[in-house]
């Protein structure tokens, strides 16, 4: 087993041991090595191709360039039932009604748990000196492949070199 490949597993003790809304998890992780990292590299290279959209070549590049990938999302997260209005509804509403880059609504409540749980996982990658970077174009590109069963998802590059490769990258040109 690959040093990465153990911190990506402490990264999801440290995802799954994060509090979550009335105590209830759907965190949901994968990390990716090998052929799997580099097909998600690729399609996120091919995003761009495909829909226009900046930056996912740029981000599938440094994907390339990583030994892994911890995937983290939720999946089937019920409301959190608390009525506070903060995904824009003045009563909760149901989840997964439509899809676009992640399926939506979401509760704000559930989202927050994802992040803390993800805040959680970047930090214990940083205490071991692991350069990372949370990619939402990940997340929709391996929910795309199918390399991860989530609702809403985000990935984490990880790599141990001289230079950070999530750093001092090129923004795409403004259109003009």
């Amino acid at each position: 087993m690959s040093a990465m490949q153990t911190v990506a597993e402490l990264m999801e003790i440290a995802a799954r041991t994060a509090p979550k809304t009335k105590g209830e998890d759907f965190v949901v992780v994968e990390i990716l090595t090998g052929d799997a990292l580099r097909r998600l590299g690729q399609g996120m290279i091919e995003e761009v191709a495909r829909t226009g959209k900046a930056n996912f070549d740029r981000d599938g590049r440094n994907v390339l360039a990583s030994e892994a990938v911890f995937l983290i999302g939720i999946k089937d997260a019920s409301v959190g039932g608390l009525n506070c209005a903060a995904c824009g509804e003045a009563a909760c509403v149901k989840p997964n009604t439509f899809e676009g880059e992640f399926l939506g609504p979401q509760c704000a409540l559930r989202m927050l748990d994802m992040g803390i749980a993800l805040g959680s996982a970047v930090k214990t990658a940083g205490m071991l000196n692991v350069d990372n970077r949370v990619m939402y174009r990940a997340g929709v590109v391996a929910r795309q492949l199918g390399l991860i069963d989530a609702d809403v998802a985000m990935g984490v590059p990880l790599s141990a070199t001289g230079k950070s490769p999530y750093f001092d990258r090129p923004a795409a040109p403004p259109k003009s």
